[in-house]
C-alpha cells in the first residue's frame, strides 16, 4: 500500500512539475484592485480556494486572483426551449457532476443558458466544496435591472458569490451596457465577485471602448470565439498584449465546422496517441488561452481534460498557426448594435431525479466504450461509483 501511495504522488509531483513548467510565462501583471476592497474581510469571495487539480494550471489575473486555465462549457442550446428547462438543468446537473468528478474546477455558464438551477445542484451534489470551484455567469448588458439580474443568478446557483461574471454581449446602449458594469463593480467591491469580464466585445468596438474608457475597475476576462481556424490574433493581442486581460475561449473545439477533420490536425493527433479534440485543446493552453469546451458524454468529459500529459512541440505549433483562415474561419459573427436579446424569462426548477434526464448524460457515450467496475466486470451503462471507461476512470 505504502509502494502504490509513494507512487501516486512521485506521478502527482511530475505531472505538476510538468505542468508548470510548460505553462510558467501566462501570468499577468496585477494594475487592478483586489475583490471585496470595501469590506473589513474581502466579503463572501475570502473564503475561495482554488488550486490546481488534474494537472491544470493557474493563471494570475491582472487583479492578483488565481484562475484554473481550463474549463468546462455548460450550454445545451438544444435545450433551452421553455418546455424543456426542466430536463435542462437534470442533464445539466449531470454533466457538471461528471466534470467535477473528473477534475474541471472552472465552470462556465449564463443566465441566458437557462441552466444555472442545474448546475448550482451539481456542485451541491458533486462532493466538491464550492470553495474550489471557479464558477463563471454571464449577464446581458442591455438589462434595465442588472442588481435584481444579479441577485437572481446567486440565487439559481445557490452561492453567495461568482468567481466571475461577464457582460454576456455587447447589444444595448453603450449607457444600459455601463450601467451593468456599475452593479458589477459595486459586486466586485462588496466581495460578491472576484474578477469581471467581457464577452464578445471585439465585435464592437465602441462598447469595447467605452468600458475601458469609463470603467473603475478594468476587466480581467475577456471571451471570444477561437479554435484553429479562427485563432483571432488580432482579438487576443488587444486584450492580452494591449491591456492585460486573460483571453477565454468559447466554442474552442468548432465542432463539425472543419477543425475536427483537417488533415494537420490529424497528423499531430496520431502522432502523439490522442484525439484530434486533446490537440486542439493542447494548441489552447500553449497559446495560453483559457478554453471551456462542453459536452454531454461523460467520456468525452474525461477525455477533454486529459491533455496535461503531453505536449505539442514547436515544429507542431508553428504547423497549428498555419492553417489559421482569419476571419472567414469563423462560426460566429454577430454584428452588435443598440438592439437587445429580450427580456430573461425566470424559471422554476423542482429538483426531483428523472431518470430519463439523467440517462441523457449516458447515451451520449459511444457504443464502442468499454465500461468497466474496479471489480473488472464490464458493463453497459455507467453505475454508481468509480468506473473505468476505455481505461479511464469516471465516477458517477
Amino acid at each position: 500500500m505504502k509502494k502504490v501511495l509513494v507512487l501516486a504522488m512521485l506521478i502527482a509531483t511530475s505531472t505538476m512539475a510538468f505542468a508548470q513548467n510548460v505553462f510558467a510565462n501566462f501570468d499577468h501583471e496585477v494594475t487592478q484592485p483586489a475583490p471585496g476592497g470595501e469590506t473589513t474581510d474581502g466579503g463572501p469571495q475570502a473564503k475561495s480556494n482554488i488550486t490546481s487539480v488534474a494537472g491544470v494550471p493557474l493563471v494570475r489575473l491582472n487583479n492578483g486572483v488565481m484562475m484554473p486555465r481550463f474549463g468546462f462549457g455548460t450550454q445545451i442550446q438544444s435545450m433551452e426551449g421553455a418546455s424543456q428547462r426542466q430536463q435542462l438543468n437534470e442533464t445539466v446537473r449531470g454533466t457538471v457532476i461528471a466534470a467535477l468528478q473528473s477534475g474541471y474546477r472552472h465552470l462556465d455558464d449564463a443566465m441566458f443558458y437557462y441552466n444555472e438551477r442545474g448546475a448550482g445542484w451539481g456542485i451541491r451534489e458533486s462532493g466538491v466544496p464550492r470553495e474550489e470551484i471557479w464558477l463563471t455567469s454571464k449577464i446581458s448588458g442591455n438589462l434595465k435591472d442588472a442588481q435584481n439580474a444579479f441577485n437572481g443568478m446567486l440565487e439559481r446557483l445557490q452561492t453567495d458569490y461568482l468567481d466571475l461574471v461577464y457582460i454576456h454581449h455587447p447589444a444595448g446602449t453603450l449607457a444600459d451596457i455601463l450601467a451593468c458594469w456599475r452593479v458589477m463593480e459595486k459586486e466586485y467591491k462588496a466581495g460578491r465577485i472576484r474578477a469581471l469580464g467581457i464577452s464578445n466585445f471585439d465585435n464592437r468596438m465602441e462598447a469595447f471602448n467605452y468600458i475601458m474608457e469609463n470603467a473603475e475597475i478594468k476587466p480581467q476576462m475577456a471571451q471570444i470565439e477561437c479554435h484553429p481556424l479562427a485563432q483571432r490574433k488580432e482579438a487576443r493581442q488587444l486584450y492580452k498584449e494591449n491591456y492585460g486581460v486573460q483571453v477565454e475561449c468559447w466554442y474552442p473545439l468548432n465542432h463539425n465546422q472543419g477543425d475536427v477533420s483537417n488533415a494537420t490536425l490529424l497528423q499531430i493527433a496520431a502522432a502523439h496517441g490522442k484525439s484530434v479534440y486533446q490537440v486542439i485543446l493542447r494548441w489552447h493552453m500553449q497559446e495560453g488561452l483559457c478554453p471551456v469546451p462542453g459536452s454531454t458524454n461523460p467520456a468525452h468529459i474525461a477525455e477533454n481534460i486529459s491533455i496535461f500529459d503531453f505536449s505539442l512541440s514547436d515544429e507542431e505549433m508553428v504547423a497549428i498557426r498555419a492553417i489559421d483562415q482569419g476571419e472567414s474561419g469563423r462560426s460566429f459573427n454577430i454584428s452588435y448594435g443598440t438592439w437587445t436579446f429580450g427580456n430573461f424569462q425566470d424559471y422554476t426548477y423542482d429538483h426531483t431525479y428523472e431518470p430519463a434526464a439523467i440517462e441523457s448524460t449516458r447515451a451520449d457515450i459511444s457504443s464502442d466504450s468499454r465500461i468497466y467496475t474496479l471489480a473488472g466486470v464490464q458493463v453497459n451503462a455507467l453505475q454508481k461509483g468509480l468506473n473505468i471507461i476505455n481505461g479511464k476512470k469516471y465516477i458517477r
